[in-house]
């Protein structure tokens, strides 16, 4: 997937993430609003009066049908009109914590994880800063490029090739020699200085070493009679 495509889903499961938790605190709020007001109107029916006592709040409550409102909801009057007027609120964060947000906690949990695969992506395609491609661009070779400086390889592209321990000396040395090609005797002496006959274990690792230069680049180890082994360009 591209960058920037990537980019587009996190904005995406974002905006998704918020609407779903905003939607969900929306809709408890009209209905916390409703209970309130309902409980409110049979209070005040069946006291007959305008006045805010003990007995209005207990009587209040008993009438509320959402049960977690009990002991949060507050009671008060307005004294902005002409005449007194009771009215119910509660805080924003009684409805928050009534309201279902399970849905967008898991939008958040996923948000936060591809938030986190974006910036890998964006590390891993970050292009080489200018003096790392000037160290690269001094010895390549086929599409491969080996920077003396920091001892890596890079493909074509920029991002780095990683290869175990035995197939990177290899390669130095398939790098650092003019013609690109070593003799059997060379890579066993240097790799496997201590072990007599080392031909079986540089087949192997020839062998292995093979799929990922091609994968990589333009080149491929060839044999020479079984003699030598040569980088070349296919």
């Amino acid at each position: 997937m591209k960058q920037q495509y990537a980019v587009i889903v996190l904005f995406a499961l974002i905006l998704a993430s918020s609407l779903t938790s905003f939607g969900s605190y929306r809709s408890t709020s009209r209905r916390v609003s409703e209970d309130m007001d309902r409980a409110l109107a049979v209070t005040m029916k069946e006291q007959q009066s305008d006045v805010i006592s003990q007995d209005t709040i207990r009587t209040f409550n008993r009438h509320l049908k959402i049960a977690a409102l009990r002991g949060r909801a507050t009671l008060a009057v307005d004294t902005r009109s002409r005449q007194f007027r009771a009215y119910a609120h509660c805080s924003e964060a009684t409805i928050f914590n009534l309201s279902d947000q399970r849905p967008a906690a898991l939008l958040w949990m996923l948000t936060g994880v591809w938030a986190m695969f974006v910036c890998y992506r964006r590390h891993q395609l970050a292009p080489l800063e200018p003096q790392m491609v000037a160290n690269v661009a001094d010895n390549g070779f086929g599409g491969l490029t080996y920077s003396e400086a920091e001892g890596l390889f890079y493909a074509a592209d920029g991002n780095q090739v990683k290869f175990t321990p035995m197939q990177q000396q290899l390669m130095e040395m398939f790098f650092r020699s003019p013609s690109h090609s070593l003799s059997k005797v060379e890579i066993c002496e240097a790799l496997w200085p201590k072990k007599p006959d080392a031909s079986d274990t540089l087949y192997t690792l020839v062998r292995r070493l093979k799929p990922v230069v091609e994968h990589y680049s333009k080149l491929k180890i060839e044999s020479d009679r079984n003699k030598a082994y040569r980088l070349t360009v296919k």
